[in-house]
């Protein structure tokens, strides 16, 4: 009886694909270096929010707490050239709403910033509850500009009273803020909500303060929020939560996850709170000249911090011009989908990680339009079973050359055994040897690798793809209520450290399948070279990774969502009965050796630059030592 050898090939795909899988899960953890470097930051900014609360408390009150003419008076001495702005809170109702078929948007006077906003699509965007989405309630968001006057007043906006105006053009709400020095000089705020929209236009500008504010410096117009949970695993959202940003003409980035991270880019033309599917984003027409951007985890332990994800921080300059402000931005509330975003035509589809290179093509030019347009008309579970059907169809071309090399080297490994004994104490010798004799019977080592590598994109691509694929949520297939998170059948009492403290059943099948998979792989079929001297045990290592897989499927895979793990088991089951049909009905071992023996007999085929090169190393390195043995 064969004895069973280890799949050279295989294990390659393995630690490369388990390699990826580390990788995205834990590029984002910061160094040592960083660590330091960031908590050094913190305690700066800390002192420095300090500093500026303190000239704050001092220098602005709430005018909500005036009650008589004297505090009054007291007030406007504080505010200076805004006294104005102290007769007005009372005038007005204390919001103003705006609102169209999509957002529901609330904007206070006080400060002039936006208080609320609900995304009012029950089907798409209800909680797991049953409740809409709401983004920003209970003052999770501030929007502040630090007024700086000539008589060096330092005024926060935040604290001050806008005076409003609601307007309607066709179908445009405008509501227009101002808060006034004077009758004829003002700071503004403008918000026009259109119908059928998720996009805001916010303009800033001034008239008249040119002779009250310091202009030599731009202004800070700070933005901050304290995102929301909104998912069914807060770990698992809390992972793709983090703030991204466009700067530089095109470029993009993001601050990362981990405590404390902050970036500091320029030109920014959009800074993008993004939790997992839903999105806030500051656009500015005119790029920000320098973006001070900061995140902080807020889930310390996901059993107590079950409300906030994380912490955002923006501080952006505005800068003047002719003694005025006058800038033209927008502001996003809505899903983090990757065809709303796109339709939008301002490079918003980027905040979607969808991978870099091959991988963000393979999403963008495959993945999405063939998963979009099969879910257009069939059950979104249906659709990944599908999905991925037509997929390994697509790639099995390149599963039957890696399984026909593997047939080929099967034939090859008595011959090479042959050059292994023979030898044995001629490491160089035998790998010359061996070389010739791939090269007469025109096989090549490399081939059952290439085809295996070329499946990698796609298998990292979907990694990518799963998670940020917004039409899974809320969206059940069989026993799993929502495909953008995890099925889970059983709630565990108790919490297991790396796997959690449910058990889902769609990365069990998936880990049943991957070990069918690697047994089929590593039977008689295998077609690796023999033990070499020196180095490890393949074949022990093979048997273990048999086992390890599986179970590294299970721990990584137990809380991510039910789509991704639908497609890895419906994939490997696939991959199987491929294999299976390859195997048994279409590659001929027969045949195979036949083919091979009339190759020894023909001219040997002419070397490529590789096989050329090693040849040239390997004869180099036998003339050395050679020459080394004369001595």
């Amino acid at each position: 009886m064969e004895e069973k050898k280890f799949d050279l090939n295989s294990i390659i795909g393995f630690v490369l694909l388990f390699g990826i899988l580390f990788w995205i899960m834990y590029q984002n953890q910061p160094s040592a270096e960083q660590l330091a470097a960031e908590k050094a930051k913190k305690e700066l900014a800390q002192k420095q929010a300090q500093q500026a609360q303190k000239v704050a408390t001092q220098t602005t009150e709430t005018v909500s707490t005036v009650t008589d003419s004297t505090q009054l008076n007291a007030l406007k001495s504080t505010l200076g050239a805004f006294a104005y702005s102290a007769t007005l809170p009372s005038a007005h109702p204390e919001v103003t709403t705006l609102e169209n078929k999509l957002l529901r948007v609330k904007i206070s006077n006080k400060g002039g910033y936006v208080t609320e906003v609900v995304l009012k699509n029950q089907e798409r965007f209800k909680k797991g509850s049953g409740e809409l989405v709401t983004l920003i309630k209970d003052n999770n968001s501030q929007l502040n500009l630090s007024l700086k006057t000539q008589d060096n007043r330092l005024l926060q906006t935040q604290n001050m009273f806008f005076e409003p105006t609601l307007t309607k053009s066709g179908n445009d709400q405008i509501l227009t803020l101002r808060l006034k020095a004077s009758a004829d000089a003002y700071l503004e705020y403008r918000y026009v909500l259109k119908a059928d929209n998720y996009m805001l236009d916010f303009d800033i500008r001034s008239q008249g303060l040119s002779k009250v504010l310091n202009t030599a410096a731009p202004l800070d117009l700070q933005w901050d929020m304290k995102t929301f949970r909104n998912e069914k695993s807060i770990s698992y959202e809390n992972r793709y939560t983090d703030i991204r940003f466009e700067y530089e003409d095109g470029k993009d980035d993001y601050t990362g996850q981990g405590k404390d991270r902050e970036e500091t880019p320029e030109k920014v033309s959009f800074v993008a709170y993004k939790q997992h599917f839903f999105s806030s984003i500051l656009l500015s027409k005119t790029p920000f000249e320098k973006a001070r951007l900061h995140s902080d985890n807020l889930v310390n332990d996901e059993k107590v911090d079950t409300v906030y994800t994380k912490q955002f921080k923006a501080t952006l300059p505005l800068a003047f011009r002719g003694g005025e402000l006058n800038h033209n931005m927008n502001l996003y509330f809505g899903p983090t989908d990757y065809t709303t975003l796109k339709a939008y035509d301002r490079n918003l589809d980027k905040i979607i990680p969808l991978g870099w290179g091959i991988f963000g093509w393979i999403n963008k030019f495959i993945f999405i339009p063939l998963f979009g347009f099969l879910s257009s008309f069939i059950a979104y579970g249906i659709a990944i079973i599908i999905f991925t059907i037509i997929i390994k169809i697509a790639m099995s071309p390149i599963t039957y050359k890696s399984f026909l090399s593997q047939a080929k080297m099967k034939v090859l490994r008595p011959e090479i055994n042959e050059l292994n004994e023979k030898f044995k104490k001629d490491p160089l010798k035998k790998q010359q040897e061996t070389m010739k004799l791939y090269n007469k019977a025109g096989v090549s080592p490399l081939a059952g690798c290439i085809p295996a590598l070329i499946q990698l994109p796609f298998m990292y691509a979907s990694f990518q793809f799963f998670p940020s694929a917004f039409e899974l949520r809320q969206k059940s297939f069989l026993w799993a209520d929502d495909l953008s998170s995890f099925d889970q059948i059983v709630k565990l009492p108790f919490h297991i450290p790396l796997y959690g403290d449910h058990i889902s059943l769609f990365p069990i099948l998936a880990a049943v399948a991957i070990f069918f998979y690697m047994k089929m792989t590593s039977g008689d079929q295998q077609m690796a070279a023999p033990q070499q001297e020196g180095m490890p045990d393949m074949t022990k290592i093979m048997k273990m990774m048999i086992y390890i897989s599986p179970v590294m499927m299970l721990i990584f895979f137990n809380s991510y969502g039910a789509g991704l793990s639908l497609y890895n088991f419906i994939s490997n089951l696939i991959t199987i009965g491929i294999m299976f049909v390859i195997k048994n009905y279409i590659v001929d071992p027969e045949k195979i050796h036949a083919q091979i023996q009339e190759n020894k007999l023909k001219e040997p085929k002419k070397q490529g630059r590789f096989q050329q090169k090693l040849q040239q190393m390997m004869e180099e390195a036998e003339a050395q030592k050679a020459a080394q043995k004369k001595k």
